[in-house]
């Protein structure tokens, strides 16, 4: 019989993200479950989904109870709290359970994109000059303009949007009070790379083919991915944002993605699979924005795109992140 696995994912739930105009995105999370169930039934796991929702005690008793062989761990943090994305795994790892994906240390360090960008410093990975800056401190504000403002703690582009590039310090200051406002990890501020964009997914020891983001939007309108170009089909920017898989790149500039994504994931730790999101900067160099450990896995997003375009089955990319975590598991056994 296959190894039984529970689908351990956070339940949408009302939140912050409401308010902010942003609460579709906190549902996306349904269609990796839908999908990654689908697939495990049919290469015949016994396989089950479990929300979770807040507060954090019952869902602790839930966790202990588990009798599986596998948990295939989908859950991004507590609708408008993403910090509490790390807690899951520690849960999971101190009830002896095995689970895909980074461990919560990792997810900790990877949700703080102070510290995340700090970690890639340290490993030499080039990241744009940033300040995590409350609104009290602006007067101390250093970098050159432009910049942008995102919350210093979210994904899927939460806070980022067309007012987020910013060229003074009256746009700089308004856009920080307004997202530390919203989000309670406050802002952060990064010098704006606004060169062509790429992501790379690792998956293990292998790097699939790279994406573009290719913008074509209307004379004034900043190029970068906000919340609109992921969640709102009918504006501007979704329409004037494409991904292109396999990117049109040289081969030395393929291998240097491809280099530059290993490294930052090796930086913080990242397990099994994870996204890291590149841009060339105002010198053409590549720089890291953001490391993504358990990126999203619907069937539409930028993971299985890129699985696709190295010839892997959506199926396939399912059983090799389960397979992966079995196999630690055997490593494990085998050495004790």
């Amino acid at each position: 019989m296959r190894p039984r696995i529970a689908i351990l994912y956070n339940k949408p739930v009302p939140s912050g993200y409401d308010a902010a105009g942003e609460g579709k995105a906190a549902a996306g999370v349904l269609n990796a479950v839908e999908a990654v169930h689908r697939v495990l039934l049919e290469l015949g796991h016994p396989a089950f989904r479990m929300p979770l929702e807040p507060p954090l005690e019952p869902s602790w008793k839930i966790l202990r109870s588990l009798r599986v062989d596998l948990v295939f761990n989908l859950f991004e943090g507590f609708c408008g709290r993403p910090e509490t994305e790390a807690l899951v795994p520690e849960a999971l790892a101190g009830a002896g359970l095995l689970f895909t994906g980074s461990p919560g240390d990792v997810l900790g360090l990877a949700v703080d994109k102070a510290r995340s960008k700090q970690a890639l410093q340290a490993a030499g990975v080039r990241t744009p000059d940033f300040q995590a800056i409350p609104p009290e401190t602006l007067p101390a504000f250093r970098l050159g303009y432009p910049c942008i403002v995102k919350p210093r703690s979210e994904d899927a582009s939460h806070g980022l949007s067309p007012q987020s590039v910013v060229y003074d310090f009256a746009s700089l200051e308004t856009q920080v009070k307004m997202v530390s406002g919203l989000y309670p990890g406050g802002a952060l501020v990064e010098e704006f790379a606004g060169g062509r964009e790429f992501n790379a997914t690792v998956l293990g020891e292998d790097v699939l083919p790279v994406s573009e983001i290719v913008y074509s939007l209307p004379t004034g309108m900043s190029p970068i991915l906000t919340f609109a170009a992921k969640w709102e089909p009918e504006s501007a920017y979704f329409k004037g944002t494409a991904v292109v898989c396999p990117a049109e790149v040289t081969p030395d500039e393929r291998q240097g993605i491809m280099e530059t994504a290993r490294a930052a994931c090796k930086a913080l730790g990242c397990r099994d699979y994870a996204r890291v999101d590149l841009r060339l900067d105002r010198e053409g160099r590549l720089a890291v924005l953001e490391v993504n450990p358990n990126p999203d896995l619907s069937p539409d997003a930028g993971v299985a795109r890129q699985a696709l375009a190295a010839g892997m089955t959506y199926a396939g990319l399912i059983d090799r992140i389960a397979e992966m975590a079995l196999e630690r598991n055997k490593c494990l056994t085998s050495a004790l």
